[in-house]
């Protein structure tokens, strides 16, 4: 049946791929998952989209990821923040990327991305938080950062790292192979220290940015 519920275990066995795989996707947002108080859950018709429109992805991908950054983010969408709390930060660069003409619906955005952190952690771990949203108000895919001046303290990370990065991406409902390579981009592009660091540095929105187009 479409909605079976499955578990980590046999989710790794149908894709055959690591039960430890399986996990970091669920935590990092890449494959369709919930969780049920503090167990990974995954509906079977969710898993075998993702896997069809993963399998097609070469079809639909950006003819250059190297421009990716350029195309979704702009540097009035990168602000610094000085909230402890993930409410504040989220509902913080919430507003700043409704700013962005691909955001039609700013009080949408905001509450979906709420319930979606209350579900699971967007936390990734070295101080990263993607949190991430597909909607029908958002046009085309498009994304804000908020580098925190302060450790946030409740983000619930996997290896109790403070947040100080957020990466917000909206995406539009029809965009999830779209959607799950650019939070792939960017889970692989910000594993480089020296990348963190020089962001946590920067003291304006536009060398940021460069930070990040190089």
């Amino acid at each position: 049946m479409e909605d079976d519920i499955l578990t980590i275990e046999e989710v790794a066995k149908y894709l055959r791929v690591s039960e430890r795989t399986v996990y970091d996707w669920a935590q990092k947002g890449e494959i369709p998952s919930g969780k049920i108080g503090t167990v990974w859950r995954f509906k079977k018709g969710d898993i075998e989209r993702w896997v069809n429109e993963r399998l097609s992805a070469s079809k639909t991908a950006p003819a250059d990821i190297s421009v990716l950054v350029k195309n979704i983010l702009s540097p009035e969408r990168i602000v610094f923040m000085n909230h402890q709390t993930r409410h504040d930060a989220l509902v913080q660069l919430a507003n700043t990327l409704a700013t962005a003409p691909q955001v039609k619906d700013a009080t949408e955005l905001e509450n979906e991305i709420l319930k979606r952190e209350e579900l699971m952690s967007t936390a990734i771990g070295r101080g990263i938080a993607i949190p991430h949203v597909r909607l029908s108000s958002i046009t085309d895919l498009v994304m804000a950062v908020g580098i925190s001046k302060v450790d946030i303290i409740d983000f619930q990370p996997i290896d109790d790292e403070p947040v100080r990065i957020l990466f917000m991406i909206a995406a539009a409902h029809n965009q999830h192979s779209y959607y799950l390579q650019t939070l792939s981009f960017f889970s692989s592009k910000l594993k480089n220290q020296d990348l963190r660091d020089a962001l946590l540095n920067s003291t304006d929105a536009m060398e940021a940015y460069n930070h990040l187009v190089q």
